[in-house]
């Protein structure tokens, strides 16, 4: 990318939290802009956990409640209470009912005491569950519901997961000091062997700064599966329609449904050997479990060269830190790296080796199947620090995953080393790494203006021509012509170094920020241009990046935090 880690100060006390310690080594845009006094200060606003009204349908008789009158030798005189009930969530109608009596007391204001009354069950966009008990076609009717206020219901996300006990759900905050927030949180409950899906609302203590997952829930899973759970969904005024929906029950990859009867959304269908359940919600149908793999065919990186693959997905970045930059742990990576394998890719490309990134995503990696790209960081804290990482994957040593080590990321661009530098650094960790039984390819990675000047001194060092290529940094690009602008650029990359091919390490599009000239942000955009590139060149290209990374300064585009991708495949 135009940009490398960001570079934080050398001097780390002990005993600093994780977030210190592995900061010196993570990837940002930022550097881009700084280095040419583009870079904006600041940093984007902390997630917020919002407040949202709560509806719920009371149901039974209503019961009039008349307090006794207080013990008084006052004189006595007569006042009306009025007492009128509130209605709740109207959707097309509401029922009010209202009744006055005259009790003794003091002389006193008239007071409105607002009660609940039995109303009708509420016909808002709900999510609606459909069993299909056994192999078949359903079709899941169209509804229209008109509501009146804003409500709150359950709506269904979903995770992959590997085998193994998962933590997931809840609502994530942000708090810079010690506070106490309300939040409404989604949930199941039972009753008589009937699960539903249940907003409720919790208060929690924040007792310091820092992040917070409220109300999560925690599982454990015997296979690899796709887990569906509640999450709040808030629905504004006005009128909704639910279409129809054909649902093929179980879907194998190896017979074709027929054609539906009726236009239908195309549902995520996934397939499990228990009962389905099909939760139907805007916009789309969820039907669990686990996801068939899709095909990928990655050409061997024992051919000197030959990195990638033979369709238009290769690889995807990943980082292990956590919306607030602290370490992710072991079984928050594992799940990730699920979720990377669900969408399709092969291999992973990772910047360091800090907050265990070596045994948590290879683990992660080896469950999963899949390969890694391992990289070695240069910082502004020079070679040394580099050197330590290079020790750090000897010792790992499971290069048995390993198709491709990367050997700084723009290190020559940011000016961290010169190229002659970085090539001599090179040729000594390559040696390291073989004597330590590594037989795989070693490279370093830089903007294709930087290779130009400096491919004298780096051609020789390297086995592969590594390139971080981002259209969006070119103004006069549009998101529809991402993939073959980088293609070009490509194209460029394989004819620098004699005999050495190209490959495309870090390449994306971000979701929301300022327009950069023609190139602007947003996430159609970033579907369109994601698309366009995997079209041209996804077989020889390292997707940028996995998801969000509020953690980093907004930019001068305001896009640095936006890069996330893994949703769009």
């Amino acid at each position: 990318m135009k940009a490398g880690f960001l570079a934080i100060a050398a001097a780390v006390a002990v005993g600093v939290n994780a977030k210190q310690n592995h900061a010196a080594r993570r990837h940002a845009h930022q550097a881009f802009h700084l280095e040419r006094g583009l870079m904006a200060t600041g940093t984007g606003s902390p997630e917020t956990c919002g407040c949202t009204t709560i509806y719920t349908t009371i149901t039974g008789e209503g019961t009039l409640y008349n307090p006794p009158a207080p013990a008084t030798t006052a004189p006595s005189s007569s006042i009306a209470i009025s007492i009128s009930t509130s209605s709740v969530a109207a959707v097309s109608s509401t029922s009010t009912a209202s009744t006055t009596s005259t009790i003794s007391t003091p002389p006193a204001p008239v007071v409105t005491i607002p009660t609940s009354t039995k109303t009708p069950e509420i016909p808002v966009p709900t999510p609606l569950a459909s069993t299909c008990p056994t192999p078949g076609v359903y079709t899941i009717p169209a509804t229209t519901v008109t509501i009146t206020a804003s409500t709150t219901v359950c709506g269904a996300a979903t995770t992959s997961v590997p085998a193994g006990e998962h933590t997931y759900g809840g609502v994530v905050t942000v708090v810079e000091t010690a506070t106490t927030v309300v939040c409404p949180y989604a949930t199941v409950s039972t009753n008589s062997g009937v699960v539903t899906s249940v907003i409720e609302t919790t208060t929690y203590v924040c007792p310091s700064a820092g992040t917070y997952t409220i109300a999560p829930s925690t599982t454990s899973v015997s296979t690899a599966t796709v887990l569906v759970y509640p999450t709040p969904a808030t629905f504004t005024p006005g009128t909704y329609t639910q279409t129809n929906y054909v649902i093929f029950c179980p879907l194998t990859a190896s017979s074709a449904a027929p054609a539906p009867t009726t236009p239908a959304a195309a549902p995520v269908v996934v397939s499990s050997p228990a009962p389905v359940v099909v939760a139907s919600s805007p916009p789309a149908v969820v039907v669990a479990s686990a996801p068939p793999a899709k095909s990928v065919s990655v050409v061997s990186s024992s051919t000197p060269g030959q990195l990638g693959s033979s369709g238009n997905q290769w690889a995807m970045t990943y980082t292990p830190y956590t919306k607030s930059g602290e370490c992710k742990s072991a079984s928050s990576v594992m799940s990730d790296i699920a979720v990377i394998k669900a969408a399709g890719f092969s291999v992973v490309r990772v910047y360091s080796t800090d907050c265990s990134g070596l045994t948590n995503i290879g683990a992660a990696c080896e469950a999963s199947g899949l390969r890694m790209i391992v990289g070695v960081f240069i910082s502004s804290t020079g070679l040394g620090e580099a050197a330590e990482q290079v020790s750090d994957i000897i010792s790992w040593g499971k290069f048995s995953l390993v198709d491709l080590i990367v050997i700084g990321n723009e290190a020559v661009f940011n000016g961290y080393c010169s190229a002659s530098a970085l090539a001599s650094f090179i040729t000594d960790a390559k040696s390291k790494f073989a004597a330590a039984g590594y037989s795989g390819q070693c490279t370093t990675t830089e903007p294709l203006n930087t290779w130009q000047a400096n491919s004298g001194a780096l051609c020789g060092a390297v086995d592969v021509v590594g390139c971080n290529i981002h259209p969006f940094f070119n103004a006069d690009v549009e998101a529809s012509g991402a993939g073959p602008f980088v293609k070009s650029q490509l194209d460029i990359v394989d004819g620098l170094c004699p005999g050495k091919t190209g490959i495309n390490l870090e390449t994306g599009w971000p979701s929301a920020g300022k327009c950069n000239g023609k190139a602007c942000p947003g996430p159609e955009a970033q579907a369109v241009a994601l698309k366009s590139i995997a079209e041209s060149v996804g077989g020889k290209s390292v997707m940028f990046s996995y998801v969000d990374d509020p953690w980093k300064p907004a930019g001068e585009f305001g896009c640095e935090q936006h890069w996330g991708a893994v949703h769009v495949f």
